[in-house]
């Protein structure tokens, strides 16, 4: 890295990263704006995280990262016990919400010596829902099925102060996801009369008194198959697919939208959680539109 650029350095930490369309989505954003900054792209490996996280950000003077799949529950563990949270801020209590609640995080800004963190993934979805899918959560019974860590951070977002779900129905065909989704949240009491995990066999009645269906799984990211069969889809059923496909729309979206759902994809919350990443880091409000335009042109080419 060139350290006598000019430019702040932000990118996307994980491995692999090759594929991310974040790059494509802030450099749009830094341009339309005119701030000097670039967005790069970090492949690190497990076992060298720690060193990036405590050494090499700081060496290399990188502004902020975003942090995705394997390294966003490690990652917070590192950064927690290298720079504690203070729970006495009221201006971070929201997000200081979020990555207790997920165990993870994905959105970090240098702020000198040490390194302030967020999880964006839940706030962003929020967003998501409301602006893009025009959802409100507020007393509706909500079916996630899969709680690996976007369904933690989905969870999260859904359970916090006045979002007001009724109840969250959740599901995954991995027991192990389940016991430790199970174990993980059974530490937060005001949120016992919220969850509800159910077993596959109960999905078709369950599905039939909820309002929202999440498909929190990689299930339909490269094979042309859902997780629900279309034909308990009912009229008041609203469907949100994390998965985003550069071929078109997964099954779940095309099912939905055959019987005249509302729809939305991975793509919103990738833009949401990246609309909110982009303001911790810059203080400035993020072009949204250009950040969408140029996710969308960015998955024709994946």
């Amino acid at each position: 890295m060139d350290k006598k650029s000019q430019n702040q350095i932000y990118g996307v930490l994980g491995y692999p990263a090759k594929h991310s369309l974040s790059p494509a989505m802030h450099n749009a954003a830094f341009q339309a704006l005119k701030i000097n900054a670039e967005y790069r792209i970090f492949e690190v490996k497990p076992e060298e995280l720690e060193d990036f996280l405590l050494k090499k950000i700081f060496d290399e003077g990188i502004a902020g990262f975003n942090i995705t799949i394997p390294h966003k529950v490690r990652a917070r563990e590192i950064l927690e016990k290298a720079f504690p949270p203070d729970f006495n801020s009221p201006q971070i209590l929201d997000s200081l919400h979020y990555v207790k609640i997920s165990g993870a995080i994905n959105t970090v800004k240098r702020n000198g010596n040490k390194l302030d963190y967020w999880n964006t993934d839940a706030s962003g979805f929020l967003k998501s829902l409301c602006e893009d899918l025009k959802f409100d959560p507020k007393g509706k019974n909500i079916l996630i099925i899969g709680c690996g860590g976007a369904g933690r951070a989905i969870i999260s977002s859904l359970t916090w102060v006045n979002v007001g779900v009724k109840k969250i129905y959740i599901n995954d065909i991995k027991e192990e996801a389940v016991h430790s989704a199970k174990d993980y949240f059974s530490q937060f009491p005001y949120m016992q009369d919220k969850l509800d995990f159910i077993l596959s066999k109960d999905i078709s009645a369950i599905v039939k008194s909820c309002d929202l269906l999440i498909n929190a799984t990689p299930v339909g990211m490269k094979e042309d198959v859902s997780v629900i069969d279309k034909s308990l889809m009912h009229e008041k059923l609203s469907i949100y697919d994390i998965v985003y496909r550069k071929d078109g729309e997964t099954r779940l979206i095309k099912d939905a939208k055959a019987k005249k759902l509302r729809t939305e994809s991975g793509l919103s919350l990738l833009l949401w959680q990246g609309v909110d990443a982009f303001g911790l880091w810059t203080g400035q409000k993020a072009p949204i539109e250009i950040m969408r335009k140029a996710l969308e042109e960015g998955v024709k080419k994946i």
